[in-house]
């Protein structure tokens, strides 16, 4: 891969997930602003989650099928932002909750295709993966940054306006991004099998579990940190510290995995995620403990996010790449975020933050579990083994 390839998906994933670190941190005080009680604002939340579910398959199916996955990126990319321009004349939760529910329907569609093409660039150094990716975590922390100091000097209403503003970036870099399509090999086992196979639902299991246990963080860390007195530019900077921290681990990936192998890597990840939960739900008022709790978030983010693209990228043929970094992203990110939203805007009022945070802690304890049983190398070194 060329300078200018690696230019050009390095600068779509900048941008993408710079909206991700607009949206994530910051999208729930938005709707606190509204007044909506914690149950709404998990409701709410949970759309994002929940269009992962639908959208991502049927792009994937699609894209599997045509090959032409630039054309649905660029086509995801601009129907975000043409959806996403109604959100400045919706204040009800039902209006704010159809606008969300349609940009995220293309939005979520765009990134796991992306996925496949950066790979498809990389052939056979599928390691240097990370390389490409941590631009996505340093436009992240540059966002949440830049946005959490700015809500201090304006109001959160206009968050809109800055995230509208990322959107038209990430259509913009989608012109930029190559790619040929791929026709598909009839001789390939067929999706279903090949998804069917234990080690495989397990796998998808385990990252149901996961964004499950980020349910609370994502929907409510921002929330809890405010009513404990944080100011959002320091509420924006532990954000920051998790990427940070994810920065890091991207860029010596690849000779972690190479090192340890993906089992190990997968396994003391989830037990470190484990002990993030617990210390969130213990002493979310103690900033020395909070500031390492984030630079968690490099595994329990992003050594586990590296690793699951690896595993789908050995668990699927190629003409199901598309499918199988679909579903990667519809059982983790879509059931399981949305059903960790769900819960846990159920859980804060009635349980509070503690309880809440302890829930997520035993769901990625059962994925340990399950990590120790299904996760092994035998599995990774061969499709369809």
């Amino acid at each position: 891969m060329n300078l200018n390839t690696y230019t050009r998906l390095s600068g779509f994933y900048f941008f993408y997930f710079s909206l991700l670190g607009a949206l994530v941190p910051y999208w729930s005080l938005y709707l606190k602003s509204f007044g909506f009680n914690a149950e709404t604002i998990g409701i709410l939340m949970s759309i994002l989650m929940a269009s992962r579910i639908i959208a991502p398959n049927i792009w994937g199916w699609v894209a599997d099928r045509t090959g032409q996955r630039v054309a649905i990126v660029r086509l995801g990319s601009l129907a975000t932002c043409i959806i996403f321009i109604a959100i400045f004349w919706q204040e009800s939760a039902w209006g704010i909750a159809l606008v969300m529910a349609g940009f995220s329907f293309f939005w979520n569609a765009v990134l796991p295709q992306f996925e496949v093409i950066t790979l498809t660039h990389l052939g056979s150094r599928t390691e240097l993966y990370s390389r490409v990716r941590l631009w996505g975590s340093i436009g992240f922390i540059i966002t949440v940054v830049g946005i959490g100091w700015l809500l201090d000097l304006i109001e959160v209403r206009w968050l809109p306006h800055l995230m509208l503003g990322l959107m038209i970036c990430i259509w913009l870099s989608s012109l930029f991004v190559s790619g040929e399509a791929v026709e598909r090999d009839q001789n390939e086992s067929g999706f279903k099998q090949q998804l069917l196979r234990p080690q495989v639902l397990a796998f998808f299991a385990i990252c149901f579990l996961i964004q499950f246990s980020h349910g609370p963080y994502y929907t409510f860390y921002s929330v809890l940190m405010d009513s404990l007195g944080y100011s959002r530019v320091e509420i924006g900077l532990l954000w920051a510290i998790g990427v940070i921290a994810e920065v890091i681990i991207f860029i010596y990936m690849h000779r972690i995995i190479g090192r340890l192998g993906l089992r190990f890597v997968m396994i003391i990840s989830l037990v470190l995620c484990v002990l993030r939960w617990l210390l969130i739900g213990f002493t979310p008022d103690n900033l020395p403990l909070m500031l390492f709790a984030q630079s968690l978030h490099a595994v329990t983010f992003g050594s586990l996010h590296a690793v699951g693209i690896a595993l789908v990228h050995h668990y699927f043929t190629p003409g199901c790449h598309g499918q199988g970094q679909a579903m990667f992203s519809s059982f983790g990110f879509g059931f399981g975020g949305a059903a960790g939203a769900l819960v846990s805007g159920l859980a804060w009022d009635t349980l509070g933050a503690g309880a809440t945070f302890y829930t997520a802690a035993g769901a990625v304890f059962v994925a340990v579990l399950l990590a120790t049983i299904w996760i092994k190398p035998e599995n990774c070194a061969q499709t369809n083994r």
